[in-house]
């Protein structure tokens, strides 16, 4: 079962978590002394990693020699997943890229960035804005790493933007031998090579197609009722559209509308606009999210939720998310709708986005244009996982695909026939990792092997 066998839960008070698409990476939130078994949990503290060791090398040859000397390995990224995709077992060892150099080579003639993979988005938005030029698209929280994000299928919203995966253009990484290989767009493994879920190798660097620089203004409307909506209307209305909701009732509180200041306005007829600054869960203040009311912004200022100089979340939360086919979005939003008070009981919030179709081999956008269904639950893992069972009971007709980084109880049998490619991925693992290096009971559960 990927999920309620992949996550420990930890009972809590029901807090009012700001992150409500923080994307996942493949975990780190390394809390507790590098000497102490068991003492790394993921950043929210629902998963307890049950390594042996923690590493943070400083430079590429220390990871290589650590890699090469390890019988089991797995990377961490920023620490925003909610599942066992992160955790090498007992005879393993963690290991982060974050003290690595953090590099951001920028080359303005051909329009592309080579970023280290601990980087995190913040970072590189503003190194690469600094020269002019932009990402395609951002996740909800700047604050995760480059490598983590793009290894999971983390996405922002926008019907014509992809997962953040598509930008990328070539991947850097070291295998189990300690070498490094690098993966190309003419190579015919690239399309396994990048939403990897850290089953390659060690990410230490991407290179992301850039774009001129952008301006960005975010609009908040609320009272968005569910009856007699028009979602691909919706969706289309600006650059990146999301929409929020706590099921408590049909609608949704809240839509956040970007539009590039490039493009031309959309009229947004069917909800009220906001009468000043809104966070997207009821009852936070908006001091920590992005400016709106339509004021103008550069895009990495805007595209996020969540500023990046301020700390989102107090990691008081479990996350769920599944992408569906976006022709299904509505019948799957009344699906959801007909079990609303199951719901709502354990919900903060609820995100609905748009992702573009992607090529990646287990990218839960591959090869069809997609609604994505996020759920911030309240951190009460026995009280979760009954609903998590529930909503994909309900879902399981327009075949979701959940966030690899995210708590779903979906028996991997089935998950196995909703990827096409997944067959050639594990044979392109084995290829780079016959010994299983960086394989761990999440992907032998998912490779049925």
């Amino acid at each position: 079962m990927i999920g309620t066998a992949r996550t420990t839960g930890t009972t809590g008070t029901t807090g009012a978590a700001g992150a409500t698409g923080a994307e996942d990476t493949a975990g780190t939130g390394a809390v507790g002394g590098a000497g102490d078994a068991g003492a790394w949990t993921n950043w929210a503290r629902t998963v307890t990693y049950s390594a042996r060791e923690f590493h943070r090398p400083r430079t590429r040859e220390e990871l290589a020699a650590l890699v090469a000397g390890s019988a089991r390995v797995r990377v961490l990224g920023s620490g925003h997943s909610f599942n066992r995709i992160a955790d090498p077992g007992p005879d393993g060892v963690l290991v982060s890229t974050a003290g690595l150099p953090p590099e951001t080579e920028v080359d303005t003639a051909a329009r592309t960035v080579r970023v280290s993979g601990g980087v995190r988005y913040a970072e590189l938005a503003r190194a690469v804005h600094a020269h002019g030029l932009a990402l395609p698209n951002l996740a909800s929280l700047p604050h995760i790493s480059v490598a983590g994000s793009v290894a999971t299928g983390t996405h922002g919203s926008g019907v014509g933007n992809g997962p953040l995966a598509s930008a990328v253009r070539e991947v850097e990484l070291i295998v189990a031998d300690g070498t490094t290989v690098t993966v190309g767009r003419d190579d015919p493994r690239f399309d396994g090579a990048v939403t990897s879920l850290g089953a390659l190798g060690a990410v230490t660097a991407l290179t992301l197609a850039l774009e001129p620089a952008y301006q960005v203004e975010q609009r908040v409307y609320t009272g968005l009722p569910l009856d007699g909506l028009d979602f691909p209307a919706v969706a289309a209305a600006g650059y990146s559209v999301s929409l929020f909701t706590d099921w408590r009732e049909p609608g949704f509180r809240q839509v956040w509308v970007k539009r590039r200041t490039d493009r031309p306005a959309v009229d947004f007829p069917w909800a009220a606009p906001a009468a000043g600054p809104l966070h997207p869960v009821p009852g936070m203040p908006a001091v920590n999210c992005t400016e709106q009311l339509g004021v103008p912004g550069p895009w990495h200022e805007r595209l996020p939720h969540f500023r990046a100089e301020f700390m989102p979340s107090s990691g008081e939360e479990i996350q769920s998310e599944y992408l569906l086919p976006r022709s299904a979005a509505l019948d799957a939003l009344h699906a959801v709708d007909g079990i609303r008070e199951t719901v709502a009981g354990v919900l903060q919030v609820c995100e609905v986005r748009t992702v573009a179709a992607d090529p990646q081999w287990l990218s839960p956008a591959h090869g069809r244009d997609s609604v994505a269904l996020h759920f911030t639950w309240v951190k009460d893992a026995a009280a979760v996982l009954p609903v998590v069972r529930r909503l994909e009971e309900v879902l399981d007709v327009f075949d979701p695909r959940p966030h690899w980084g995210k708590v779903c109880a979906m028996p991997s049998a089935v998950l196995r026939r909703r990827y096409a490619r997944l067959a050639d991925f594990h044979a392109l693992a084995r290829s780079l990792d016959p010994a299983g290096v960086f394989t761990n009971d999440f992907l032998r559960d998912l490779f049925g092997s």
